[in-house]
């Protein structure tokens, strides 16, 4: 028998600067049916991306968020992964 396993590999922060490193936060390699929801640390939703979207710029409404912790949330067949990463300024 044969069983395919994926390893999760996302950046654990991201610099939003415009220096065309780090600028956006988002898991390569993903099926596009794959859902990340991201939010602040009091749970508000800011931003939902497909696994073959182009990530999160870290604005929400077009206002730069601040530097701070962030969570998501990736949905794909069922699984649910939690976790968090960081946005700094």
């Amino acid at each position: 028998t044969s069983q395919t396993i994926f390893v999760l590999d996302y950046p654990k922060f991201f610099t939003p600067n415009g220096d065309g490193f780090n600028d956006t936060w988002q898991i390569k390699n993903l099926p596009s049916q794959a859902l990340i929801s991201i939010y602040n640390r009091y749970g508000k939703l800011l931003k939902q991306i497909s696994g073959s979207g182009t990530g999160w710029n870290g604005t929400y409404n077009q206002q730069p968020m601040p530097a701070d912790d962030y969570w998501f949330v990736l949905q794909y067949n069922g699984i649910i992964i939690k976790n968090h990463f960081s946005l700094k300024r």
